[in-house]
Formats: structure tokens, sequence, C-alpha cells
């Protein structure tokens, strides 16, 4: 008996779900008149008999509505603007209808309109899923992320807005037509058609492998569809100074103050391996002394969170001294921008005939590569000190400092040349 009450309960909710009215309609609220003359365009979803009401996001000049057709009139440019976003509209609203009863089994106009106005709605679009992250990621820019982080997922967000609009004609794509043609076109697109860089576009690629991960954990998508693309790697360049580099730039005479504060600030990230987002956060009360006496930087990373515990060799505590007259606050150093910073130490290599490019962040693999792993200090140790947060990272650098090891080994090869023999054990003299 209870079999059959339940068989006729279903029953009365396929026949609830199969009748249900759905109706979408568009009006203005002409009781709420902006100043410029515009009426806020507003949207009404009815499912059985409820009614919930939400904002377009549109305003509209009243003379040119049509309230029967519920679209603009005339062919202006603000007309056909208006009315290609209300097909736009409605085209999601029956999308997010047909979407809520699939995966719910039922529908009631709250859900829509929720849908419609982004609340509690998983984000279907790759666009819009990208769209949402960076907005999260802007607001923790100075806490736990930085700005140049930033720019670069808004710079990934417009070649991937570009791609979609020059080779599928869209302005966003379902996560759920993703393939993996999409990103083997998407690299050649950032190669060919863009001039990038190889290093580039494995960044670019690894950031938009990233979105499909989130689309993953939100459970939007349930397998990665780029799972078999394995992206062209860039040769890894050294990132470091040489030796006898390191100690031209440190040991050349610098008359300009500004060029002298930009070379001790490298030279100071030289030797305590802290980023410029890092240096700039450093204040007084990260020093600390230890019981033998010494002086320690006790930090955590702005990138990644990770506590540093870095000793304070003899030169970055000269400088240290150096600039203490000068702070403004409890911060060690008045740093200058990143840019200037670049400018600087670019016309300080100039002047030690440095040829390459010289960037702030080279004194990060000078620390790990020149001062502590080729001095024999222990992975284990760099990677603690960097802030590393995956101990691949700090591997890179051990793969690099044998790099080295092999350079130097050739060049005292080349050195001894025929110096040392061996002797001859079949001399018959003897």
């Amino acid at each position: 008996m209870k079999s059959n009450n339940n068989r006729n309960k279903n029953k009365s909710n396929q026949s609830n779900t199969a009748y249900s009215t759905f109706a979408v309609l568009f009006y203005i609220n002409r009781q709420k008149i902006k100043k410029n003359g515009m009426c806020p365009l507003m949207g009404r979803v009815s499912i059985n008999a409820e009614i919930a009401q939400f904002s377009a996001g549109v305003d509209i000049d009243p003379s040119l509505w049509d309230a029967k057709a519920y679209c603009m009139t005339g062919k202006s440019r603000h007309a056909i603007e208006v009315n290609h976003q209300i097909k736009q509209l409605r085209e999601r609203i029956d999308r997010y209808y047909k979407q809520i009863l699939d995966e719910q089994g039922y529908i009631t106009a709250e859900l829509v309109k929720n849908a419609v106005s982004g609340i509690g709605r998983k984000k279907e679009n790759l666009l819009e899923l990208f769209w949402e992250h960076n907005e999260e990621y802007a607001k923790q820019v100075g806490v736990t992320r930085s700005g140049e982080s930033l720019r670069n997922y808004i710079s990934v967000y417009k070649q991937t807005e570009r791609f979609l609009q020059v080779h599928y004609g869209i302005e966003d794509i379902p996560l759920r037509q993703l393939e993996l043609s999409f990103i083997e076109k998407f690299d050649s697109f950032l190669r060919i058609e863009q001039g990038f860089t190889a290093h580039t576009v494995s960044g670019y690629t690894i950031i938009l492998r990233k979105m499909i991960r989130r689309a993953i954990s939100q459970g939007t998508l349930h397998k990665n569809p780029f799972a078999a693309y394995i992206p062209e790697q860039p040769p890894r360049k050294r990132r470091h100074m040489t030796q006898d580099e390191l100690e031209k730039f440190m040991n050349i005479p610098v008359v300009s103050k500004r060029l002298c504060h930009s070379r001790d600030m490298f030279i100071f990230a030289t030797f305590t391996g802290l980023s410029y987002a890092d240096m700039c956060n450093l204040s007084e009360e990260n020093i600390h002394k230890g019981k033998n006496g010494s002086f320690w930087i006790r930090i955590n990373r702005q990138k990644t969170g990770v506590r540093c515990d870095i000793p304070l060799l003899d030169i970055p505590l000269q400088i240290i001294e150096k600039y203490k007259p000068e702070r403004k606050g409890d911060k060690l150093f008045n740093m200058v921008t990143l840019p200037r910073v670049a400018v600087n130490l670019n016309k300080v290599a100039k002047l030690c005939g440095i040829e390459k490019r010289i960037t702030y962040h080279q004194s990060r693999h000078n620390f790990a590569t020149l001062i502590t792993l080729s001095k024999g200090v222990p992975l284990e140790t760099v990677s603690q000190m960097m802030g590393h947060k995956c101990f691949r990272t700090t591997q890179i650098y051990a793969k690099l400092t044998r790099q080295k090891i092999n350079e130097d080994m050739k060049k005292l090869s080349d050195r001894i040349g025929q110096k040392y023999k061996l002797p001859d054990n079949n001399d018959k003299s003897k």
C-alpha cells in the first residue's frame, strides 16, 4: 500500500513539473526616474502563480519603451544594445530554468531569480568564473596577494576573452563545452598570433588550468578537460648572477644616491632572499636577537604566508645600520617603486659592464644559488629560509647549482690544461 502511495506521489510531482506555468516579462520602473530621465529595467519571473522580480541592470529611455513587445523601439545604438541585452538575459533565464529543474527536480520563481542575480549559483561559463576569481583575488591584494600577480590574472583573462572572440565568435563559453582542443588552440593563439615566448605561454596556460581546478572544486565540472595537455616547457635559463658579476656589482663606485640605494636593497635581498613585497613590509618587529647574540629576520612571506627565519649576515646588518637614520616609521627601508628599482639596477649594471638585463627578483635567485646552495647549505634549510610552500620549487635552484658546478669545473679543467700527467708505468729505465 505504501508503494502505491509513493507511486501516486511521484506521478503527482511529474504532473506538477510538466504542467507548471513559466513566464518572463520585462517592464520599466517609472517611479524611479533618474536625473538623466532614464528608468531602470526590471524583470519578472512567474512560475505556478509565484512571482519574483529583479533588476536587469539596464537603464531605459521611457519614451522608446514598447511595453507590449518588451523591447525598445527605433534603431538607435542605445535601442539596439538594450534589446540585445534583453535577448541575452531571456536566454540565460531559460537556461537557468532548465538547469535548476534538471538538477533539483523542482522549480520556483525565487530560484530562477537568485540564479539571475548570481545568488547561490555556480558560475557556468569560463570568463564568468575567471571574473569571479579575479574579484576575490583583488580583495586580498596587499594582505596575502601581490598586485603583480593580480595583473597577470587580468592579462590572461583579457587574452582568453580575445581568443574566444577571434576564434569562436562568442563572448563566453560554457565550462562543460571545454575540450582538450580548446587549450591547444589557445596555446597556438598565444604562441603564433600574439608572439609570446614559450615561458609566457606556459605561465598563461597554468593560470587557465587553475580556473578549471576551481570549476571542479565548485562541482561545475566533474573531470578536467585539459588533463592530457602537456605544455611545451621553455628551457630554463640561469636566473642568477655569476660570482664575478655579483662582486663587480657590489664593489663598483656609485656616486648617485638613488642608484646606490637601489643597489643596496638588491644586495640586502641577495644575502637574505627576501622578495620586493617582503622588503617593503620589513619592519623592526621582524628583527630578533638570538641567544648567542646573532640577529635574525622572522617574517611571514606575503606571497605564500609561510614563515621564514633568516640569519642576518654582516653585509645586510651593515645596510640596516646605514639606512637607520633615514627611516620614516617602523619600516627598515624607504622602498621606491619596483619599476624605478629596475631602471636603477640596470644603470648600475651598465657601470659594471654587465650587458644582460638585471631584475630585482634576481637577488632572490642569487641568495638560493650563490649565497646558500653553492656554499653547501642543505636544500631543506634553503627552502625554509625562502618560504617555499613546495619543496620542488627549491629543487629547481639545486639543479641550477649543479649547472654552475659543471661550468666552474670546465673552467678549472681549462686552467689546469696539461699541468698534471699520469706517471708512465712502462718506463723501462727504472
